[in-house]
C-alpha cells in the first residue's frame, strides 16, 4: 500500500542540490535539512563541509542575525546551523574539530564584550561542548594554547551557558587519564578560587548565582566521579582545592566582611551545603536531611568543618540581624519583617551541621544558643513552614544522636574525638535551657487551643510541634535513650512532668489518631461510594475527552485523595493494581464486586 499510493515524497534538498547556484541559506530553509543530515545524505553532507559552508554556519552562530529581519525568524538560520553543527555527524565534527581556523572562528565568540547574547551563548556552548565531547584532544589542545580561555569564560558568566561549557569541560572528557590532565589544567588556571572570588556582594546577581551553582555542580560532578572510579588512586585536584580550609575562608569572608548582601550569603551557603552532602552516618559527616533516600557514599572532610566553625558567629548575627527588607503584603495581612531567604538558608545549614556527629561544632552551636535562638524564631514567624521544616531538623538532629560510652574516630589522619559528653550535654541543654517542652510543646499547644476556641486560626506551626512531640517520645521509648532523655522528663517540675504524662497519653494520642490517614482498601465490605462514582465518571469521560486528557483528570483525582501504589503495598500485598491506567482499577472494583458476599 506504502508503494501503490506514492506515499514517499522526494526531498526538496535532492532538487535544491541540483541547482548549481545553490545557496546554504536555501537549504537551511527546508524545514527536513536536519533530517537529511541525520540520514547521512551525502551530497548534503558534501555541500555542508566546504570550507565556505562551514564558516558560514559558525558565524550564524556567532555573530547577530540582520536587525531588519522579522523577530520571529531572526534566530532561525541560526537555531537550524546549531542542529547541524551538533547533529553528531562525525564528518561535521572532524572537519570542524580538525580545522584551526575554523575553532579560531568559533572561539572568536568569547572575545567579544559582555553581555553577550543569552540565546547566541546557548547555541556557541552547544556547539563548543559537542566537539569537546567528540573531538576531546583537538579542541583540548586548541584551548590550552589560548590564553586565559577560563579568564575568557568567566568574563561572561552572567550567561548561564557559559557555565554549562565549564562543567562540560569537567564532565565529558574521556578516557580517565585525559580526563585527570584536564583536571589538573583547570585546577593550574585556578578555576575554584575564581569562581569563589566571584561570589561577592560587589557581583551581580546573575553571576554570583552561575559561579554558585558551578561550583555546587563540580562538587557533584567530582564524587560522582570518584565513586565511580574508585580503583584510580589520584585525587580529583579540583575538589581537593574546594575542600580547603583556606578556599572555604575566602568564600565565609566574602559572604560577610562588608555589606551584607542577601543574594552572597544565599548562593555562598547553596556552596557550603554541597559540600556537606553525604549520607554516611559516621563522625565528621552529615546526613543531608533534604535528600532523603540518595544514598551518597561522600565523608565531609575535616577542613570544611574548621572553616565553617570559625564563621558560626556570623551566621548567629546573621539569624539576629539579618539584611533589610521591605514590608510585604501577605495572605495574612502585611509582614513588617519578612523572614528572608538568607536566613532560611541559615536555618538550613544550622540542620545540616546538626547533622554532623563533629563534638566541636555542636559545642559551639550551644555556646552561641544557635537552637534556642531557632526555636525562638520558629515561633515569631508562625506561618512560615519552609523555616518550621528546618528547626524541626535541628530538634530531631539533637535528639536522635545514639548516646555513645567511648570515643569515634574519623580518618586514620584525623583527631580521636570524645563524643558522649556534647551529646549529652546537646540533649540536656535541648531540654533545660531551649525549655523544649514546658514552653515550646506544652505552653504553645495550650495557646494554640485558646485561640482557636476564641475563634482564631489555628497557628502554621502545629504540624511541625506534632512531631517534635512524637520524636521526643519516640526516643524517650528507645532503650539506649531511656536513662539519658527519660531522666530529662523526671527532672522537669512536677506541675510540667504531670502535663506532659497527660499529653503524650490523651492529646498526643489522639491527635495522631486524627492524623494518620486510613488507607482506601477494596475489600471492604463498606466501599466508598465517592470513589466509585469517581472512577466510573473518569470510564464515562472515556467517551469525550482524549488519552492524554484523561491521563490529567486521573492524576488530578489520585492527587486529591492522596493514593498510591505505594500506601496500597503497604496495607494489603494482594492489591497489585495500580491507579495510573484507571481501567485496571476499575476492573479491579467489578472483581472485588462479584467476589464480595453480599
Amino acid at each position: 500500500m506504502f508503494w501503490k499510493f506514492d506515499l514517499h515524497n522526494s526531498s526538496q534538498i535532492e532538487k535544491l542540490l541540483e541547482k548549481e547556484d545553490v545557496t546554504l541559506q536555501e537549504l537551511l530553509d527546508e524545514e527536513d535539512v536536519l533530517q537529511e543530515c541525520k540520514a547521512q545524505n551525502q551530497r548534503l553532507l558534501l555541500f555542508l563541509s566546504r570550507d565556505s559552508s562551514m564558516l558560514d554556519l559558525l558565524n550564524l552562530i556567532t555573530h547577530e542575525p540582520p536587525a531588519d529581519r522579522e523577530e520571529r525568524l531572526r534566530y532561525k538560520f541560526a537555531n537550524v546551523a546549531c542542529e547541524l553543527l551538533t547533529c553528531d555527524v562525525s564528518l561535521i565534527n572532524d572537519k570542524v574539530g580538525g580545522d584551526e581556523s575554523l575553532l579560531n572562528t568559533l572561539y572568536s565568540f568569547l572575545e567579544q564584550t559582555p553581555p553577550l547574547n543569552p540565546l547566541l551563548a546557548s547555541f556557541f556552548s552547544k556547539t563548543f561542548g559537542n566537539l569537546i565531547t567528540r573531538k576531546t584532544e583537538q579542541v583540548i589542545g586548541f584551548l590550552k594554547k589560548k590564553e586565559d580561555f577560563i579568564g575568557q569564560v568567566l568574563k561572561h558568566l552572567d550567561t548561564s551557558a557559559m557555565m554549562d561549557l565549564v562543567l562540560r569541560l569537567i564532565s565529558s572528557v574521556e578516557p580517565v587519564c585525559l580526563r585527570q590532565e584536564v583536571l589538573t589544567w583547570l585546577n593550574d588556571e585556578r578555576l575554584i578560587q575564581r569562581l569563589i572570588e566571584l561570589i561577592h556582594p560587589h557581583s551581580d546577581s546573575e553571576r554570583q548565582s552561575n559561579a554558585s551553582q558551578a561550583l555546587c555542580d563540580i562538587i557533584r560532578l567530582s564524587r560522582d566521579q570518584a565513586s565511580v572510579l574508585q580503583e584510580t588512586s589520584e585525587t580529583d585536584p579540583l575538589l581537593t582545592t574546594h575542600e580547603l580550609q583556606q578556599s572555604i575562608d575566602v568564600l565565609l569572608k566574602n559572604m560577610f566582611e562588608g555589606e551584607k548582601s542577601e543574594v552572597c550569603i544565599v548562593n555562598g551557603t547553596q556552596v557550603l551545603l554541597t559540600l556537606l552532602e553525604t549520607r554516611r552516618p559516621c563522625v565528621e559527616q552529615v546526613i543531608d536531611p533534604c535528600s532523603q533516600g540518595l544514598e551518597k557514599p561522600y565523608t565531609v572532610n575535616n577542613s570544611i568543618l574548621m572553616a565553617i566553625q570559625t564563621h558560626l558567629k556570623h551566621f548567629h548575627h546573621l539569624l539576629l540581624n539579618p539584611p533589610k527588607k521591605c514590608v510585604m503584603l501577605t495572605t495574612m495581612g502585611i509582614l513588617e519583617e519578612p523572614f528572608g531567604n538568607a536566613r532560611l538558608h541559615g536555618s538550613r545549614l544550622m540542620a545540616a551541621l546538626l547533622y554532623t556527629r563533629a563534638p566541636r561544632i555542636h559545642h559551639e552551636l550551644c555556646q552561641l544558643n544557635m537552637i534556642n535562638l531557632l526555636l525562638d524564631l520558629f515561633f515569631k514567624f508562625s506561618w512560615n513552614n519552609f523555616l518550621h521544616i528546618q528547626v524541626e531538623h535541628c530538634v530531631s538532629a539533637i535528639l536522635n544522636q545514639p548516646t555513645t560510652n567511648g570515643k569515634t574516630h574519623d580518618s586514620p589522619d584525623q583527631i580521636q574525638l570524645e563524643t558522649k559528653d556534647t551529646q549529652n550535654s546537646d540533649k540536656s541543654d535541648m531540654f533545660t535551657h531551649c525549655d523544649l517542652i514546658k514552653h515550646r510543646i506544652l505552653d504553645a499547644w495550650e495557646e494554640n487551643d485558646k485561640t482557636q476556641e476564641a475563634g482564631g486560626m489555628r497557628k502554621g506551626y502545629m504540624g511541625h510541634i506534632t512531631r517534635i512531640a512524637n520524636t521526643v517520645v519516640q526516643n524517650a521509648e528507645r532503650e539506649q535513650e531511656q536513662t539519658q532523655i527519660s531522666q530529662l522528663i523526671k527532672d522537669l517540675p512536677e506541675d510540667y512532668k504531670a502535663r506532659w504524662e497527660q499529653f503524650v497519653n490523651e492529646t498526643l494520642t489522639e491527635t495522631n489518631k486524627k492524623n494518620t490517614a486510613d488507607l482506601v482498601r477494596f475489600h471492604t465490605k463498606t466501599p466508598m461510594p465517592l470513589l466509585k462514582s469517581s472512577f466510573i465518571s473518569i470510564f464515562l469521560l472515556t467517551q469525550v475527552f482524549s488519552d492524554y486528557q484523561i491521563q490529567e483528570m486521573t492524576a488530578n483525582f489520585v492527587d486529591q485523595f492522596g493514593l498510591n501504589d505505594d500506601e496500597f503495598g503497604e496495607h494489603d500485598s494482594s492489591i497489585s493494581v495500580t491507579f495510573s491506567p484507571f481501567t485496571n482499577a476499575i476492573s479491579h472494583q467489578k472483581q472485588e464486586k462479584h467476589s464480595r458476599p453480599e
